[in-house]
């Protein structure tokens, strides 16, 4: 059978799908036949009439292959499925999973099995990431995404429950103003507590990037100027509510910022696209007037008009911003690529039981 590894997180939207494609294609780079499976799948969608998981089909295109969907996620959750399980009408889902594994790693040189939220999700029907891994005998790879701060306490809980089986841990998306902290302090803590650093992946404002188009849509506004250019791509986003040269002060410092602002603030929409800004969204369903529409139009800088307040919208950028998921073939390839320079690919492999083709 394959050597094969677990990726799991300490938290949903951690960057497991990332980290999947990227130790994904550097085998396959390297001369091996990968095998790739989602035993729990997540968000249900149908491809030919078949149930599968959105995200393993979208991985499986990366890596090229076209495994049948009942193998790659047995179990998808669906609303009708938690009903059931919820109320405890459900068999033991492990042998199906066994089996999705058993036929998928048949040829393979390696299996990647990719978790799904966190290591505990899936309890409720006892298929948590915890006892997948276990049954299928797979060594786990955890990413821990920084989110306000790493969660060292409940890495270590797991090293105290997992033991071996832990190969490591990966930390992710780290801002270099918090990486001589990861280095100086978070690293020899957990390593001295037995658990290997296998990479730290820096933060990329490409990756949690997101076309106009796309925002339009997650915010439930619409392009009302210059949508040819909706593909523009958004990193970050600035509240436009102060004074206006308090704005720009800001404004210079965040480029890729998409501003946000009330309909009725043309002196700071104005700068906003003089300045250059991937796009305008305004808030509270008011239209711009015309001098803004037309300056728009010539700085080719689309306009998004939202109809939540100015707050609200700005609650829903940051949710978008943090989980928004790789799509895009440029992203992909970042992704991809920090993946390949920032994580021990040597080790993983050994913990594989791969040898250099």
């Amino acid at each position: 059978m394959a050597a094969g590894i677990y990726i799991g997180s300490t938290s949903g939207y951690s960057g497991k799908n990332m980290v999947v494609m990227g130790i994904g294609l550097r085998l396959q780079k390297e001369g091996f036949d990968v095998g790739y499976m989602k035993p729990v799948g997540a968000v249900p969608e149908e491809r030919d009439g078949v149930l599968g998981d959105q995200d393993a089909f979208f991985v499986q295109d990366i890596l090229g292959q076209d495994a049948p969907p009942e193998f790659v996620s047995p179990v998808v959750v669906t609303q009708d499925f938690k009903v059931r399980a919820f109320s405890g009408q459900f068999d033991d889902l492990m042998p199906s999973i066994k089996t999705g594994y058993e036929q998928l790693s048949k040829d393979k040189d390696a299996m990647i099995v990719a978790g799904s939220g966190s290591m505990y999700s899936g309890r409720y029907c006892n298929i948590d990431g915890m006892r997948v891994a276990k049954a299928l005998g797979l060594p786990i790879i955890v990413i821990d995404r920084l989110d306000k701060e790493l969660n060292y306490d409940y890495l270590v809980v797991l090293k105290d429950v997992l033991g071996d089986s832990l190969a490591g841990v990966i930390l992710n998306d780290i801002p270099s103003s918090f990486m001589n902290e990861v280095d100086g302090l978070i690293k020899p803590f957990l390593e001295r507590n037995g658990i290997k650093v296998l990479g730290v992946i820096p933060k990329d404002p490409l990756m949690g990037a997101i076309k106009v188009s796309d925002l339009a849509e997650r915010l439930g506004g619409r392009v009302i100027s210059c949508a040819s250019k909706s593909e523009k791509v958004v990193e970050n986003f600035l509240i436009g509510t102060m004074q206006v040269e308090n704005f720009m002060t800001h404004f210079r410092k965040n480029k890729n910022s998409a501003v946000i602002v009330g309909g009725d603030r043309s002196d700071v929409q104005l700068v906003a696209l003089e300045g250059n800004c991937p796009c305008l969204v305004l808030t509270g369903n008011l239209y711009p007037n015309d001098i803004i529409l037309t300056r728009s139009e010539v700085l080719n800088i689309p306009i998004v008009v939202v109809r939540d307040d100015t707050y609200t919208v700005a609650k829903k950028m940051e949710a978008i911003l943090s989980r928004h998921k790789l799509r895009d073939v440029i992203k992909i390839r970042q992704g991809a690529q920090l993946v390949s320079s920032s994580i021990d690919f040597d080790y993983i492999k050994e913990c594989m039981g791969l040898e250099d083709k």
